[in-house]
């Protein structure tokens, strides 16, 4: 049962999640609308949608007078079975601020997608837009075995489990003493799903050869998943430098391949107070974190298809297999990853956080090395994330200037602060007199969709102050 404790603790959450989602509605809610969003709550696994409580925090109950009778009430359900083929609980609650209203969503069934007039719907902050292409192929693929659960090498004897992966790497990563025994080794790594006991063998997984293989020449399926790293002449791929592939699973050869790239970054001499030092032209925790965000979110089920690192003379990209589950707009405020258990080891390891504030340090450094805004590019069948080098704000065209502003937007609500014309023309670096120069950009910016007003009733443009669009 929901009851209103339930629903106190729901107002509570600091964000809207996958299984939660309130809506005003405080005359009426559109029963289309309601079909639509049982669709994308229901693809996403199920979760619960309320009416008649703001989304915005503070959330307050509003009261809502929808579907106000018992016979709209079984009207709606009885539309959602016919129209979905789901079974849909709704809990009336009567708060002290008024009637609330909780639709209890199940999950669709495994390995099928709904669909509503013939579109698949997923939410993207607070849009329902069609499901990519990509999240369709993982719900198709759910009756199958887990990717990274996979054999990588069949019927190992011990010796050869530890001869092939890095078993010290995996304990020094985690900072934890080596065990005295090999026993004890190998069962920590079959608690880890990393290998599997198959009689008096081993199975290596994919997630074990993967994350801690010394070499991915070992694993004739796994070679072309190793990272690459290419460099170009010029600002285009018609000369090329180096080309160097990676060769140790992504876990223990995280550092040394971050390293690697990090040598490879021109440095620019700086002098300051009569001192010269030397600044890489694109800052380390911006790699790392783009590194392994590709790494992680890439679409291991792709074939003969791995992250790249590309350098050229005025940017970096770093790109992975796949699309993204959600819009680049919500890269700094959203997160939902690809591959869970991957996830999950690389953060215990140090490499990620898992929590959604990868891209925010990227922006953040961006801002503090007063570069151009990163850009996030989705393409037919991969996501890449560029780096540029170095550009005063007179050679920044309109949609780097639009990027910037957005991005910007972005980081300060996430740090529970407001845009302003003052804020921004500090991330561009510019002084007091280029106020009307910022102004034009805000105007464009709002112009494009992607900011808005934190207050519209402000009349003064002196206090005016701006959030993203979704906010």
């Amino acid at each position: 049962m929901i009851t209103l404790q339930t629903l106190h603790q729901w107002m509570t959450e600091p964000a809207e999640n996958e299984r939660l989602e309130f809506k005003e509605a405080k005359t009426q809610f559109d029963s289309t609308k309601l079909l639509r969003y049982c669709v994308a709550l229901a693809n996403e696994g199920g979760g619960y949608f309320v009416l008649g409580v703001t989304d915005k925090l503070p959330r307050s109950v509003v009261g809502s007078k929808a579907f106000s009778t018992i016979t709209h009430l079984n009207d709606i359900k009885a539309r959602i079975v016919a129209k979905l083929r789901i079974r849909v609980e709704v809990f009336e609650l009567l708060h002290p601020d008024g009637r609330v209203l909780v639709f209890d969503i199940p999950s669709r069934p495994k390995g099928q997608p709904l669909a509503f007039e013939g579109a698949y719907l997923m939410r993207s902050g607070e849009d329902l837009v069609p499901m990519t292409a990509d999240y369709l192929k993982r719900i198709f693929a759910e009756g199958d075995p887990d990717w990274l659960l996979r054999p990588a090498m069949t019927e190992c004897d011990s010796e050869t489990v530890v001869r092939l992966l890095d078993t010290q790497g995996y304990f020094d990563l985690l900072k934890l003493p080596y065990p005295a025994t090999r026993e004890a080794v190998l069962d920590r790594f079959a608690s880890e799903k990393l290998i599997e006991r198959s009689g008096g063998l081993w199975t290596i997984t994919n997630l074990g050869a993967i994350l801690f293989a010394k070499t991915l020449e070992s694993f004739d399926l796994l070679v072309r998943k190793a990272p690459r790293v290419i460099v170009y002449e010029g600002k285009n791929k018609l000369r090329t430098k180096l080309d160097h592939q990676g060769k140790a699973g992504y876990a223990v050869g995280f550092e040394r391949l971050l390293e690697y790239i990090n040598s490879l970054v021109p440095s620019n001499e700086v002098i300051e107070q009569a001192l010269r030092r030397e600044v890489k032209m694109f800052p380390e925790i911006a790699l790392r974190e783009l590194l392994a965000n590709a790494l992680i979110h890439q679409d291991l089920s792709e074939t003969g298809a791995s992250v790249m690192v590309e350098l050229y003379d005025d940017r970096l990209e770093i790109s992975n297999p796949g699309q993204p589950f959600i819009s680049p707009d919500r890269f700094i405020d959203a997160y939902r990853s690809r591959n869970e258990r991957l996830a999950d080891i690389m953060r215990r390891l140090g490499i990620c956080e898992e929590k959604g504030s990868g891209i925010d340090k990227v922006i953040q450094a961006a801002e503090v090395y007063q570069l151009p805004a990163p850009d996030f590019r989705v393409g037919e069948c991969r996501t890449t994330a560029v780096l540029f080098a170095h550009r005063v704000f007179d050679e920044m065209d309109r949609n780097d200037r639009i990027r910037a502003c957005y991005q910007h937007s972005c980081l300060r609500y996430v740090m529970n602060e407001r845009m302003t014309n003052p804020s921004l023309r500090e991330r561009f670096n510019l002084p007091e007199k280029k106020s009307q120069l910022i102004s034009q950009v805000i105007a464009t910016t709002i112009e494009a969709g992607k900011i808005k007003l934190a207050d519209p009733t402000q009349l003064s443009t002196r206090y005016r102050s701006y959030t993203p669009f979704w906010a």
